[in-house]
């Protein structure tokens, strides 16, 4: 029969490989999902997996979505290393969207570029947004997973407030959106005749400043000594405030930042459909990518394919919305059972 057996340590191989063997496990389950759904299990692989990036506009879009996921989940790695846990990054994607939109609509017409007082608007929204689940843990020691998960939902209804009411755009036939934004008000692309643009730049530059923060920083080795033990951290002279504050700053500002880049790049304009799932989803890249910057880089371009796979799934193979969230929730699952194996190893024979 087969057993479960401590290691003597957690092992570095699996601790790489569990992640590539939950994405193995999530294709087969998709397969069998396919088949049940009476689908051709291949062409559902085909459309899913190859036939968003067959050409050089899929590439583009892969990198457009994958973009803000990246950002969202490299401060969201900072914060879960430090055993601060941070759900609520959608709410800050959404304020900073919202702030990112109030700097562009203040200097519409400006006639000067203005995207980077846009982005910056954004990173400061989002930022300020995360200081409030700050400060409530902070002062009064509030659970900061239950603050910043409600105050998703107060930012929403903040967005839909200003996008039904004062922002509505007047010669938008009633929908509920705010005007266009003006061409300085939006990020420059890095290929005029496709989407992706400075975006992806930023990010990867966040994803090396990450990096170099997380290991070659005494700033960073705080903020992870704090999280793997706190005592120690205490005994040593880290201030554990002073990395939550952190945590939740760096985690807030980003995805403010890529909240910003959506509504000023691929959407243009502030509209209901902006909160697109983003934070929550930048949760499973962040841990697929093992709170790694390098990780993370492959983990949000696998998620990036999931979003593009359902919306073709959704055209060519009549499939559900809701196929996107299957495969990042298998995909999240899997991971799970995978990692067992980096604490245990499978034997066979009785215990």
């Amino acid at each position: 029969m087969l057993r479960l057996e401590r290691r003597p340590q957690p092992s570095a191989l699996w601790r790489w490989a569990s992640p590539l063997l939950a994405l193995v496990l999530t294709v087969l389950i998709g397969m069998a999902l396919f088949a049940a759904l009476g689908k051709d299990p291949w062409a559902g692989l085909r459309v899913f997996f190859w036939e968003p990036v067959r050409d050089l506009r899929g590439w583009s879009e892969l990198l457009l979505k994958a973009t803000p996921l990246l950002l969202i989940a490299l401060g969201l790695a900072i914060g879960f290393r430090s055993n601060v846990w941070n759900i609520g990054a959608e709410g800050q994607f959404v304020i900073g969207a919202v702030c990112a939109t109030g700097v562009a609509l203040a200097l519409h017409g400006a006639g000067w570029p203005t995207w980077p007082l846009v982005l910056l608007a954004g990173a400061l929204g989002g930022l300020a947004w995360a200081a409030l689940t700050a400060l409530l843990r902070d002062r009064f020691h509030a659970n900061e997973i239950l603050v910043s998960l409600m105050l998703v939902y107060v930012a929403v209804q903040v967005l839909n407030y200003l996008v039904y009411g004062p922002w509505k755009d007047p010669l938008g036939f009633n929908f509920p959106q705010t005007q266009r934004f003006d061409g300085d008000a939006l990020v420059p692309r890095l290929v005029s005749h496709l989407r992706v643009n400075l975006g992806l730049i930023l990010a990867l530059l966040a994803a090396l400043a990450t990096w170099v923060f997380l290991f070659r920083t005494r700033a960073g080795f705080a903020q992870q000594v704090g999280g793997l033990a706190p005592l120690a951290a205490r005994y040593a002279g880290f201030s554990s405030r002073a990395a939550l504050w952190l945590a939740m700053g760096v985690s807030g500002a980003l995805a403010g930042l890529a909240g910003a880049l959506e509504v000023a790049g691929p959407v243009g304009q502030l509209t209901p459909h902006v909160p697109a799932g983003y934070g929550f989803a930048a949760i499973i890249v962040a841990f697929v990518g093992r709170l790694h910057p390098v990780g993370s880089i492959g983990a949000a371009l696998l998620m990036s394919l999931f979003y593009l796979g359902g919306e073709l799934a959704q055209s060519r193979l009549g499939l559900p919305k809701s196929i996107t969230g299957v495969f990042q929730g298998l995909l999240l699952f899997a991971l799970l059972a995978c990692d067992t194996l980096i604490q245990y190893r499978i034997r066979w024979g009785k215990g």
